[in-house]
């Protein structure tokens, strides 16, 4: 019987489960939407949610939890300072859970998460590294060896 046990085990160990929700917070908060499976994203919400009472409590020991669960500083400064902003009047409810099909290939059942009033500039900023970049950094290692 699974009397008191809340949460999909998604076939993967506690400590990668946990990893998986915290990269998936830290994408959220940072791209304040993502594209993700379901289940993942019904899972992700209360998560998230409760990083963003975090954000809106303030104060430092708020902010180590926070950063506990994010690893990235510059999420968690986007969480405290911008997001934090934002839902400070909010009672609950900071995040938005819409289906979106069907996955190719296995069939999986899509959905797309994002907070509420979101900033639409802030899809996709700092996603990784760019071609530009991905070339400077060839140029940077070849230059030293052509000298």
């Amino acid at each position: 019987m699974r009397h008191g046990n809340r949460g999909r085990r998604f076939s993967r160990r506690s400590d990668h489960r946990k990893s998986m929700l915290e990269n998936l917070a830290a994408s959220l908060i940072k791209h304040e939407q993502i594209t993700t499976t379901l289940h993942k994203a019904k899972d992700l919400r209360p998560f998230v949610e409760k990083l963003i009472t975090l954000g809106k409590r303030g104060g430092l020991h708020a902010r180590r939890q926070a950063h506990s669960a994010l690893g990235e500083a510059k999420v968690t400064d986007k969480l405290f300072s911008t997001i934090a902003e934002r839902y400070k009047t909010r009672a609950g409810g900071y995040t938005r859970i819409v289906r979106a099909g069907f996955r190719h290939g296995d069939a999986a059942a899509m959905a797309l998460i994002e907070l509420i009033d979101r900033d639409p500039a802030a899809k996709g900023t700092d996603a990784g590294p760019t071609k530009d970049a991905a070339k400077k950094a060839v140029e940077a290692e070849a230059a030293p060896a052509a000298a």
